[in-house]
């Protein structure tokens, strides 16, 4: 795969039921294709039910099996089907995933579904370009079936592998998405919660080594895409924990903070409102209640290794419309959800998020990140296992998926002439602290790089600078006889640089803007520290 990411051709898939019946409708929007809505019944069958009661035998950890439709017709309960083996070499558990994989594809990528599909493929592929295909699952009670693991044959991969495909989960019944910001640096907040039997183990050497061992899978990730790739193309990750904190310490963190990504790892359970969170001790959010405060501070990626995190909330045998937490964070405006279909061993979650990172880091988009990072769990624990089928990736039908600015997109240096140092008539501008007025930076030779890395002039170690924030120039503005020069700030940053202007701060992204003496700045965060800008009196 090329670093950057072709922009893909986009295929929507989305799946109905018809109210007091066992018919679905299905229809296909395809993009930039001529065709609209593509419209036909399918029956779900007996021997689907069967199956997929089977596959639940096998790889579920979940103690009441699920069905997806209750058969009113049937005159006894059904039993999961038993498949023969043909060869003592051959694997049980293999042949259950590859016949419901096929089965579901079947039931899905029927009559014009499957011309369109073929269609759409065919044009991406001539173009060298990937599908984009999204699900929507308008029944809630399809929710728990794994179909990530749809395949169209045997020998041919699953939806969820294929490298030509970038699979995940949607639904049209979405709050706008807000205008999102890509950069070059993944900001994650990683929040530990309880366990489910580890109810007071805040203290704990079992939650500490937990802690590390997560921010180590994240920190060699993005270490191993890093000694792969020139200083150019690196993405810097910073990882901020916290443990067991109450809903309020949960929400001004994310209110104070710069951060793109939060990942939770802890229990959760179904619920109505999107589940719930049980951060520590009598401390417990839902998924609405999060969501707010997600969308507020633009965070684009939720994590979450909590079971049923991609599952809705029952009531007695029928699922709840909108109930999981994934959907509920889709629903309210998050970009993109990463949730759980059941429980994952930690050796499987830590594998999956050091290979996730890594994909991350290096500039993937979301979905192709989170094929890469299967194809990791399908290496190390094999396609009869089911570790690989329980990442469920929700995306907003609007969303691109891209979290990291591709390489390409990265924004060059301005061509200017930069007097020599030896000018004597350039003004010599330097930066002051407001707090600390001892404080000042001088701009030698007539430019300053501001930023968090250590090979910048001015050094900011605060979380939302990034490693190359921006720079301050002095330019000649007029020609000769009478030479006349002028300081200019250019901002690279994701967050932006605040400028106090008329009265008022304002924000400077990706812009470059004269300054005058006695200008404030602030870069990246108005919690950040105010710096004056000024130019020496000769």
């Amino acid at each position: 795969m090329s670093v950057r990411e072709s922009p893909c051709l986009s295929l929507a898939i989305a799946r109905l039921t018809a109210a007091g019946t066992e018919n679905f409708a299905t229809w296909v929007t395809q993009s930039p294709l001529p065709g609209g809505y593509v419209h036909y019944d399918t029956i779900w069958s007996k021997t689907l039910t069967q199956k997929w009661l089977a596959w639940q035998e096998m790889f579920s950890l979940q103690s009441e099996l699920h069905l997806p439709i209750i058969h009113t017709n049937s005159a006894n309960p059904l039993e999961p089907i038993k498949l023969s083996i043909s060869s003592p070499k051959e694997n049980y558990g293999g042949r259950l995933m590859q016949e419901l994989g096929i089965s579901l594809w079947q039931w899905v990528f029927d009559d014009s579904i499957r011309q369109s599909f073929a269609q759409s493929r065919g044009v991406a592929m001539g173009q060298n370009k990937p599908l984009r295909l999204r699900l929507e699952i308008r029944d809630p009670n399809l929710i728990p079936l794994p179909w990530e693991i749809m395949q169209p044959e045997v020998g041919k991969q699953s939806i969820s592998l294929d490298p030509q495909i970038l699979f995940s989960r949607t639904t049209n019944n979405v709050d706008p998405l807000a205008p999102q910001q890509t950069g070059d640096s993944l900001n994650i907040l990683l929040v530990l919660g309880q366990e489910e039997s580890q109810p007071n183990s805040a203290g704990s050497l079992q939650l500490k080594t937990e802690v590390e061992q997560l921010v180590q899978a994240i920190e060699e990730g993005a270490k191993t895409a890093g000694a792969i790739h020139s200083s150019a193309f690196r993405v810097s990750v910073s990882v901020r924990t916290l443990v067991q904190p109450t809903p309020a310490q949960l929400i001004n963190v994310l209110d104070t903070g710069m951060y793109n990504i939060m990942f939770y790892a802890g229990h959760g359970i179904p619920a109505p409102d999107g589940g719930l969170l049980f951060l520590g001790k009598n401390a417990i959010i839902n998924g609405t209640e999060l969501a707010q405060v997600l969308v507020r501070n633009r965070i684009i990626l939720a994590v979450f290794n909590a079971c049923w995190g991609a599952q809705p909330d029952l009531m007695g045998q029928q699922a709840i419309e909108r109930s999981s937490l994934a959907e509920v964070l889709i629903h309210q405006g998050i970009p993109a959800v990463l949730g759980m279909r059941d429980s994952i061993a930690d050796g499987e979650a830590l594998s999956f998020i050091g290979a996730f990172t890594k994909a991350l880091a290096q500039r993937m988009p979301i979905d192709r990140a989170v094929q890469v990072a299967r194809q990791q769990l399908l290496t190390l624990y094999k396609f009869n296992q089911p570790a690989w089928t329980l990442p469920i990736l929700y995306m907003h039908p609007q969303y691109d998926g891209e979290l990291i600015r591709a390489v390409e997109e990265g924004i060059t240096q301005l061509p200017t002439m930069i007097p020599s140092v030896d000018r004597e008539d350039m003004p010599v501008g330097y930066l002051r602290s407001l707090e600390d007025k001892e404080k000042i930076w001088r701009i030698y030779g007539g430019v300053m790089r501001v930023g968090r890395h250590p090979e910048n002039d001015l050094v900011l170690q605060e979380r939302w600078v990034g490693r190359r924030h921006a720079e301050i120039i002095c330019r000649e503005t007029a020609s000769v006889p009478e030479r006349q020069y002028t300081y200019f700030l250019k901002d690279f940053s994701r967050f932006g640089t605040l400028v106090y202007c008329d009265g008022e701060w304002q924000k400077i992204h990706h812009q470059e803007v004269p300054l005058a003496s006695g200008v404030q700045l602030k870069f990246g965060s108005p919690y950040g520290q105010a710096l004056e800008f000024a130019i020496e009196k000769s």
